[in-house]
């Protein structure tokens, strides 16, 4: 997802100190910074801790957004939230341990629940099915657009228009 933004602005993804690959980007004059953690997910806190301090948003984690999977969204469903809990993932217990704040605001892509008695951890690591696959690109996509619209739109904009649709 952070490639496709990245690709659309034509701003290439770099390796950065922070244990990331990042890229800036400008729109409508204002800078929007991508990033993609190189860290194992249950790490990802560490690399978000560094890319916060380098762009001086310490003060205002409302302004950090997190993309991530979801088991409680159907697959290919995209929805925006404001803070929150993490629900168990392991990823966003990291970022808000690192950042000592859960106030940032996430996109959520939907993968749904694991079939059976499976366990989450291990359904989050095997490949889509092919049915999933189709409905997880198109959820890229629209995460990505969901980005764009926090940023030129701000918050409540965005809710209302990916969270109804």
């Amino acid at each position: 997802m952070i490639g496709k933004l990245a690709e659309r602005h034509h701003a290439p993804l770099r390796r950065g100190k922070e244990r990331a690959l990042v890229a800036e980007a400008r729109i409508n004059g204002k800078l929007l910074a991508l990033a993609f953690p190189q860290t194992f997910v249950n790490l990802s806190g560490e690399s978000a801790a560094r890319l916060v301090r380098r762009y001086g948003v310490e003060d205002d984690i409302t302004k950090v957004v997190v993309v991530h999977d979801e088991l409680d969204l159907p697959p290919g469903r995209v929805k925006i939230k404001e803070g929150g809990g993490t629900a168990g993932h392991n990823g966003l217990e990291s970022i808000r341990a690192h950042l000592h704040s859960g106030a940032f605001i996430r996109v959520r892509i939907g993968i749904g629940k694991p079939p059976g008695r499976q366990q989450g951890a291990d359904f989050v690591l095997k490949p889509a099915r092919k049915a999933e696959q189709v409905e997880l690109d198109v959820a890229v996509v629209e995460a990505a657009e969901a980005v764009e619209l926090i940023f030129t739109d701000g918050l409540s904009v965005a809710m209302n228009r990916v969270n109804t649709g």
